[in-house]
C-alpha cells in the first residue's frame, strides 16, 4: 500500500486529493507543524530535507509534489487526467504542471517567510525588521504576485479549467499556489474566475475525501 508523508497544512494535500481522484489504498502519517511553522525533525528520518510531500511505493521513496504527481499518474492509469498528447491541451496542462513548483510557489515562500521575519528577531529590532520586511513585500513580491495572480485568472478565464475544458493534473497542481495566493496577493483584485475555480475545485468529492484523510489544511478556507 502506498504510505504518505503528510505535513499538515501544506502542498500534500495535493498528493491526498490525487490519489483520491485515482481511486488507490493509501495510509496517511501526518506530521505536526512546530511552533515556528517548521517541519518536525522527524521528517528528516524519511527524506534527507525533512520536507513534505513524501510517498512510499513498492520500496521506493519518492520526493517532490510534481514528480509525486508524474509518477502516480504514469503508474496507476491516470491518462484521464491529463489531455490527450499531441494536443494544444496538453501543452498547457505541462507548463502549468511545472510552473506550480518552478514559477509560482518560490515567490509565495518568500512572501511566507519576509511575513514571518519581524516576529523572529529580538523585540527591540522588530519595528525595523518589519519596515524591511515591508519594504521587500511590496517593492519586490507584490508587484510579482500581482502579475502572477492575473496569470491565474486569465487561464481560468479561457475555459473554466487550467489546462482546457476539462478538469485535470494540472488543476491539483495549481490548488495550493491558488490557494495560498489568494489569502496573500489577491485583496482588492477581480478574481471572479478563479473563484468559480475554486469552487468547482473544493466541491470535487476526491478533494473533500482527502481533507477527511489528512485533517488540518487551512488553506481550503480562503
Amino acid at each position: 500500500m502506498i504510505t504518505v508523508h503528510y505535513l499538515d497544512n501544506s502542498r500534500a494535500h495535493r498528493i491526498l486529493w490525487l490519489l483520491e481522484e485515482l481511486g488507490l489504498d493509501y495510509q496517511v502519517t501526518v506530521y505536526r507543524r512546530t511552533k515556528d511553522y517548521r517541519a518536525p525533525e522527524s521528517l528528516k528520518l524519511i527524506h534527507p530535507l525533512g520536507k513534505s510531500p513524501v510517498i512510499e511505493d513498492k520500496g521506493r521513496m519518492i520526493a517532490e509534489s510534481g514528480a509525486i504527481m508524474e509518477y502516480l499518474i504514469e503508474t496507476y492509469g491516470g491518462e484521464g487526467l491529463r489531455p490527450a498528447a499531441g494536443t494544444e491541451e496538453r501543452l498547457r496542462y505541462r507548463y502549468w504542471m511545472h510552473y506550480a513548483e518552478g514559477s509560482a510557489m518560490p515567490l509565495l515562500v518568500m512572501k511566507l517567510i519576509f511575513a514571518r521575519i519581524p516576529g523572529q528577531v529580538p523585540f527591540f529590532i522588530r519595528p525595523v525588521a518589519r519596515m524591511i520586511s515591508q519594504g521587500v513585500s511590496r517593492k519586490l513580491l507584490d508587484p510579482q504576485l500581482a502579475d502572477h495572480l492575473d496569470l491565474w485568472v486569465a487561464e481560468v478565464a479561457k475555459d473554466g479549467w487550467f489546462a482546457g475544458k476539462d478538469f485535470s493534473a494540472a488543476d491539483i497542481a495549481m490548488s495550493f499556489p491558488v490557494e495560498a495566493g489568494m489569502t496573500r496577493i489577491a485583496q482588492g483584485r477581480d478574481t471572479t474566475a478563479l473563484r468559480g475555480w475554486m469552487e468547482r475545485v473544493r466541491a470535487r468529492p476526491a478533494y473533500q475525501r482527502a481533507l477527511a484523510r489528512g485533517g488540518e489544511y487551512g488553506y481550503a478556507k480562503s
